[in-house]
């Protein structure tokens, strides 16, 4: 039997599902038995819920949908509490609106905030001295301040967190883990709608001779250079890659392997047209490869891979189209256009 991971985007969902279960239930149980209905059933009800949503998240993986239940589910709770028990019940509004800081993003959570105390200030009005109504709306004030502010400044700083995981610290492209995430989406893209999409794989020719002849520090400006020339050719809707010393990767979104064998040309003509270092003149091997349905990242790379090393086993300085499964040869691809090998 498979035992199912959780992932690290689940761990506060499940937690909070776990502990608002454990913590609201000997409430339910023990208004049920004074006879109190109507609130026991609505404890009972969260509890379920809660208990419902930590099996959802579980076995599907959808945290998104699962969190903005929660918090609406945490905030109406609260506020139905106050409502039939009275303004000493205030005190639930404390952890259920934290609940929304800590799974949603924080103008989200703002909003249900903002929401929850207007819902209160009727019960509370009428029911509290105003030295008391002035303390409940300070400290829920100061409490969500703390909460947006905080909230906020973690997500900047774990996007920044994301952003240096996926980046090329030389080149400033992404690295190999952000192009497995991408490669992730569109195949997940594919197989759902069937947008088309091609990748092409970059290798710099003799690049070893490079570092051999001219030193580390040039090489590592050409390969800046490269990645500059790349960059400034391709479309902001694809994405380029440093996966290696010397190989990048283009995903070339919403594109067949027609149209990205030509992006892959003018590359190729475009990065050996002047020196880039040093007089240093380079050019670049390209496999490319159109994503097919029903194949997984390492099938559709391996696949421009193998085009990659058929460029390079015909002399360097050219591209190659992958064969599609049921295909037996490359495609070359040549300053006249295209052609079988």
């Amino acid at each position: 039997m498979r035992i199912q991971k959780i992932q690290p985007e689940e761990v506060v969902p499940l937690i909070l599902c776990a502990v608002g279960t454990l913590g609201v239930l000997p409430f339910a149980i023990m208004r049920v038995l004074r006879g109190e209905w109507l609130i026991g059933l609505i404890d009972t009800l969260i509890v379920v819920s809660m208990a419902s949503l930590a099996v959802f998240v579980f076995r599907t993986h959808k945290v998104r949908s699962a969190s903005i239940y929660l918090s609406i589910l945490c905030t109406a709770g609260a506020l139905l509490t106050v409502y039939l028990k009275g303004p000493m019940q205030v005190f639930w509004t404390y952890p259920a609106l934290m609940v929304a800081f800590y799974l949603l993003k924080p103008k989200e959570a703002l909003v249900l905030v903002l929401f929850a105390v207007v819902a209160l200030l009727p019960p509370l009005i009428s029911q509290m001295e105003l030295a008391e109504l002035g303390a409940v709306l300070v400290t829920l004030l100061i409490t969500n301040s703390v909460a947006y502010s905080f909230s906020s400044q973690t997500r900047v700083q774990q996007q920044q967190l994301m952003d240096l995981a996926a980046c090329d610290p030389l080149t400033g492209t992404g690295n190999r883990r952000g192009l497995l995430l991408e490669m992730t989406r569109v195949t997940a893209l594919r197989s759902r709608i069937g947008t088309p999409c091609s990748l092409l794989l970059i290798d710099l020719d003799s690049f070893k001779k490079i570092n051999d002849e001219h030193g580390h520090n040039v090489g590592d400006e050409v390969l800046v250079a490269v990645s500059d020339r790349i960059s400034k050719r391709i479309r902001q809707s694809d994405s380029l890659y440093r996966i290696g010393g010397e190989e990048f990767v283009v995903i070339v979104n919403n594109e067949n392997i027609r149209n990205a064998a030509l992006l892959a040309e003018d590359l190729r003509e475009f990065v050996a047209s002047q020196p880039c270092s040093n007089d240093v003149t380079v050019t670049i091997s390209v496999g490319v490869a159109e994503l097919v349905s029903g194949e997984v990242s390492k099938e559709w790379l391996g696949r421009a891979d193998k085009a990659l090393y058929e460029a390079k086993a015909k002399g360097r300085n050219r591209a190659c189209l992958a064969r599609f499964p049921h295909e037996r040869d490359h495609t070359n691809i040549t300053a006249t256009g295209c052609m079988r090998s």
